[in-house]
Parts: C-alpha cells; structure tokens; sequence
C-alpha cells in the first residue's frame, strides 16, 4: 500500500491546497492530510477549527484521513506507515526552501522520501496568508476558498 502524507498548516485550506490534495489522493492508497501545530504561529483559525476544516473539505474522498501534528513530520510518517511526503509547489521560490526541506528531512530518514506536485498555474500565486489578508480587509474570498471555508472566515471577522 502507497501511503502519503500531506502536511501543512492550511490556514485556511485554499483551492490550491485541494488541487494537491486531490493529485495525491490518486496518487496514493492512503493520504493523511496532517494539520500542524506551530505555537510560533499566529493563526487566524485554532488547530481544532482547521482539521474540521479540511475534513470538510475532503470528505468525498475515502482515501483520504485528517490527522493533527505536534512533531517532526519525518517521525509522524514512521508512526503512520507514510513512504512519501507530498509537497505543493508554486514558484521557484518555494522550490528554494522545499528543496532545503527535503534534504534536510532524508538526513533524519532516508526511508521517507517527498513528491512534489506543481499547483495549477491559476493558483500559482495563492496563499493562505494572502487570502487572511484579504478577508481581514473585508475583500471577498469566494475565488480562493471553498464556501465552507468562506463561511468560517466570514464568521471570523463578523460578516
């Protein structure tokens, strides 16, 4: 069986979170799509909110499973069976840092290795931190989110 694993902070989950998703939901048997908690983080939504979230988001998807993190995500791969980090990619410059990432992670575990997945080019420039930014300005979400996700964000900033 062809497990991956899909880590990230998604918050929020954008449509070009769900692109990577989907891809690797074919590309995999199992594809855990793990929610990390970062304390460092400031975040518009709590850890709880954006699991709910993204199990929202994915629940057509039998194969795929919603977990959260607190660790090393080389060591909740061990934990979980997962062979295979899927990573999203934008722009060269989030190749710069995936590609420091990756090495770094196959010096902790040479049996974990990361696929990469190019977004499509009409969410090449998306990021959860502009789609904050936006709502926080009271601009509308709506190309960017799923409803779902809209609707939380909205509830957010009281819209």
């Amino acid at each position: 069986m062809k497990i991956g694993y899909y880590p990230g902070s998604f918050d929020p989950i954008t449509f070009g979170h769900v692109d990577i998703m989907t891809r690797g939901a074919q590309l995999f048997d199992k594809l855990y799509v793990s929610v990390s908690v970062n304390k460092n983080k400031n975040t518009l939504f709590t850890t709880e909110e954006r699991v709910e979230l993204v199990k929202k988001v994915t629940k057509e998807f039998s194969n795929i499973e919603v977990v959260q993190s607190d660790m090393l995500t080389v060591e909740h791969c061990k934990i979980l069976g997962a062979a295979h980090i899927l990573r999203g990619l934008r722009a060269v410059t989030d190749y710069d840092y995936e590609f420091q990432l990756t090495n770094f992670n196959r010096q902790i575990s040479k049996d974990i290795d990361t696929v990469f997945l190019m977004t499509q080019g009409k969410y090449s420039f998306l990021s959860s931190s502009s789609v904050r930014e936006l709502a926080e300005f009271g601009g509308d979400v709506t190309p960017f989110v799923p409803e779902v996700v809209k609707d939380a964000i909205n509830k957010k900033f009281k819209k």
